[in-house]
């Protein structure tokens, strides 16, 4: 083992993997873009989150709230509304964020080659997700 490998933590007990788990995943990003450029309630984010149900995305809002990334504020309307904002450190996210969605665009070309070349090789069936 490599001396800054004993940094990696992959256990099932280690925290950082559950953290890893939520920040990573695809809702969660999502939200984190959506909620770049300012507040936004929550039919809002669901609108422009297609796919996304409404039970998905409470949990996802949750579960950020909880991990301190994004902040819920109740706005004294009638009926009482509720938006969601980034925090600085879930706007720490976006950096990282933003240069995996320019990677996803700059190689969704090769990436495309290569689910082409695998489904070719395995007569034809497309794998959508790991075993």
């Amino acid at each position: 083992m490599k001396p800054q490998d004993k940094h990696l933590c992959f256990s099932v007990e280690c925290p950082s993997r559950l953290l890893f788990d939520q920040i990573a995943d695809k809702w969660s990003m999502m939200v984190l873009t959506v909620l770049d450029p300012g507040p936004a309630r929550f039919n809002e984010i669901k609108r422009r989150l297609e796919g996304v149900t409404q039970k998905a995305l409470t949990q996802c809002l949750r579960r950020l709230e909880r991990n301190g990334l994004i902040l819920r504020r109740v706005i004294p309307t009638s009926p009482v509304g509720v938006e969601y904002e980034i925090t600085p450190l879930g706007r720490s996210l976006q950096h990282p964020f933003k240069a995996l969605y320019k990677w996803t665009l700059e190689n969704m070309a090769e990436v495309d080659k290569a689910r082409a070349a695998f489904d070719d090789r395995n007569g034809g069936s497309a794998v959508t997700q790991a075993a």
